[in-house]
C-alpha cells in the first residue's frame, strides 16, 4: 500500500505543479519591473551596485539602498537572453516552487493527498493579487522553504544548517528578508508559550530553542554582507514606518473584501476560523504565534497575503480527519483499471494548458504593455529632443526609466523608499491640484509633464497659455512648457522676493 500511496502522491504533485505553473504565470507589467531591469543593466554594465540614485532629477546623487540588486541582475540577464517570455516563465516557476513546498508540508498530516492539493490550490487563488514578475516572489518561495526547514529540523536538526546560507542569498534578493528573523522569533516565542503552559516539557523544548536562538543570531550577523552594508538593518523598519509608502502604494493597502479578487482570501479566513473552532487537537504555540503575526500582517497589507497562506493552510489541513487505513485499502481495491489512462490524460491536458498559457502571455505582452503604460508617448519622446526633466505619472516612472534613461530623468517612480514622504506628497499635490501645485512645477524647473489625459493637472495645464500638448492619445498626454527654463527660474525668484517684501511690509 505504501508504493500505491507514493504513486498517488506523485500524481497529485505532478498535476498540482502543472496547474500552478499555468495559474501563476502573469504578463510582465508590474510597474516596478522596469526600473529593476534598468538597475540590473546598470549593475551588469558598470560592474558595481549603485549607492546613489542615477535615474531621477529630484534625488540625483542622494543615497539609495539598492536592496534588491541580485534580483535585478537575474531579471536583466533573463530579459537579455530570453526577453519578457523568460521573465514570465521564470516568475511562474519560482512562485510554483513556493506552493509545492507548502504542499509537501501539508502531506505531513496523514493520507490527505487530495486535500493537500486542493488546499494548496486555494492558497494560490487567495494570494493571486500578489503574483507577478517581481522580486517579492523570491521572498514568498524563501519563506516557504524556511518554514519547511524549521518544521523538518525538529526531527533532522542538520537541515537547519542550510538556513544561514539561504538567508544570505535572501537578504541580497529582496527586502522581505526581515521575515526570516521575525518568523524564527515567533516560532521560538510560541515554543516558550508551550513550555509555560505545560504542553511541552522543558527538556524537549530546550535544544530546539537553543538552535533557534543560534540561527537568529547568525542570521542577524549576516545582514551587513550586502553591498549596502549595515544600512540594511534599518531598511525594513523605515519601510514600515513610512506614511507615504503605506498610503500611496496599493499593495500596502488593506484587502478590500468588496472586490472579487479578495474573495478566495476571505474564504481562506473562514476556513481557518472553522478549523480552529472544530479541531479536536489545538495547534501548538509554535504554530499559533507565527499564525497570529502573519494574520494581522495580511489584514494590514495585501502584500502579506501570500505569507499568511503559507502559515494558515497547514493549520486547516491539520484539522481534517485522517483517513482510516481500512478506507485507504478499500479505495485501493475499488481502483479502476482505467485510472492510469485518466491520470495520463489529465497530465497531458494540464501540460498543454500551461504551455499554451505561457505562449499566449508572451504573444500578448506588447498589447498588455500598451494597456498599462504610455508606449506611444514614450516613443515620441525617444524620437524627439524634449526637455530632460519630465514629470511622469508615478506608475509610469519605472517604465520611463527603462525606455528613456539616460536621455531623460523622472520626478518620481516606484522607489518610494528613495523619494521619501515629502516628494511623494509633492507628486500628489501636483496631480490632484492641491494648494501650491504650480509652485512645485516651477521650483523643480519642470518643462515636460507626462500624465493620463483624465489627470487633473493635465486639464489645468491645457488651460494655461504657457503650456501646450506636444503629444496626446487616449492613454497619455505630453505637455510642454512654452516658457524656457531660465525664465521659469527668474519668475520663481521674483515670486520669492515678492513674498519676502510682503512679509517685511507686514512686520
Amino acid at each position: 500500500m505504501r508504493a500505491d500511496h507514493l504513486s498517488l502522491s506523485n500524481v497529485f504533485a505532478l498535476v498540482l505543479l502543472l496547474g500552478l505553473l499555468g495559474m501563476t504565470a502573469r504578463n510582465a507589467v508590474d510597474p516596478d519591473l522596469w526600473w529593476h531591469l534598468r538597475s540590473g543593466q546598470w549593475i551588469v554594465e558598470t560592474g558595481h551596485v549603485p549607492h546613489s540614485d542615477p535615474f531621477s532629477f529630484t534625488r540625483a546623487g542622494h543615497a539609495w539602498v539598492s536592496h534588491e540588486w541580485l534580483s535585478e541582475v537575474a531579471f536583466y540577464e533573463l530579459w537579455k537572453h530570453g526577453g519578457t517570455t523568460a521573465l514570465i516563465v521564470f516568475a511562474a516557476i519560482i512562485t510554483a516552487a513556493g506552493f509545492m513546498l507548502l504542499y509537501l508540508r501539508c502531506l505531513r498530516f496523514g493520507q490527505k493527498t487530495h486535500w493537500a492539493a486542493i488546499a494548496t490550490a486555494l492558497g494560490a487563488l487567495a494570494s493571486a493579487p500578489c503574483w507577478g514578475v517581481r522580486p517579492q516572489m523570491f521572498t514568498f518561495t524563501l519563506v516557504s522553504l524556511l518554514l519547511w526547514l524549521i518544521e523538518a529540523g525538529e526531527y533532522r536538526p542538520k537541515l537547519l544548517f542550510s538556513i544561514p546560507p539561504l538567508f544570505l542569498l535572501w537578504l541580497n534578493l529582496h527586502g522581505g528578508f526581515a521575515l526570516g528573523p521575525a518568523l524564527l522569533m515567533a516560532y521560538g516565542i510560541g515554543l516558550i508559550v508551550e513550555t509555560a503552559s505545560g504542553k511541552t516539557p522543558w527538556q524537549e523544548a530546550r535544544p530546539i530553542l537553543l538552535r533557534l536562538l543560534l540561527l537568529l543570531l547568525v542570521c542577524l550577523a549576516l545582514v551587513p554582507l550586502n553591498p549596502s552594508g549595515a544600512q540594511l538593518y534599518l531598511y525594513p523598519f523605515d519601510t514600515l514606518r513610512s506614511p507615504g509608502m503605506r498610503s500611496f502604494i496599493v499593495e500596502w493597502f488593506s484587502p478590500d473584501f468588496h472586490q472579487s479578487l479578495y474573495r478566495p482570501f476571505l474564504l481562506l479566513w473562514l476556513l481557518l476560523l472553522t478549523a480552529l473552532a472544530v479541531s479536536r487537537t489545538r495547534p501548538k504555540g509554535r504554530v499559533i504565534v507565527p499564525l497570529i503575526l502573519v494574520a494581522f500582517a495580511s489584514l494590514d497589507a495585501v502584500r502579506h497575503i501570500p505569507i499568511f497562506v503559507l502559515v494558515a493552510i497547514p493549520v486547516i489541513i491539520a484539522a481534517l480527519p485522517v483517513r482510516s487505513t481500512a478506507l485507504a485499502a478499500s479505495s485501493k481495491h475499488r481502483a479502476s483499471p482505467f485510472r492510469p489512462v485518466f491520470v495520463g490524460a489529465v497530465v497531458i491536458l494540464l501540460a498543454g494548458f500551461t504551455l499554451v498559457r505561457w505562449v499566449t502571455l508572451s504573444h500578448h505582452q506588447n498589447a498588455r504593455e500598451a494597456e498599462q503604460f504610455p508606449q506611444s508617448a514614450i516613443t515620441f519622446l525617444r524620437a524627439s529632443d524634449q526637455p530632460r526633466r519630465v514629470f511622469v505619472y508615478y506608475d509610469w516612472g519605472g517604465y520611463a526609466i527603462w525606455k528613456l534613461y539616460p536621455n531623460y530623468r523622472v520626478f518620481v517612480d516606484g522607489r518610494a523608499d528613495l523619494y521619501g514622504d515629502d516628494l511623494l506628497r509633492q507628486f500628489t499635490t501636483v496631480v490632484q491640484l492641491h494648494t501650491g501645485w504650480h509652485d512645485i512645477l516651477d521650483r523643480w524647473k519642470i518643462e515636460a509633464v507626462l500624465v493620463p489625459p483624465s489627470c487633473a493637472v493635465a486639464q489645468a495645464l491645457l488651460l494655461e497659455p504657457e503650456w501646450h500638448a506636444a503629444f496626446s492619445d487616449p492613454k497619455a498626454v505630453l505637455l510642454l512648457r512654452t516658457l524656457p527654463a531660465p525664465e521659469i527660474a527668474t519668475r520663481l525668484q521674483e515670486s520669492t522676493l515678492g513674498e519676502s517684501a510682503v512679509k517685511r511690509a507686514k512686520k
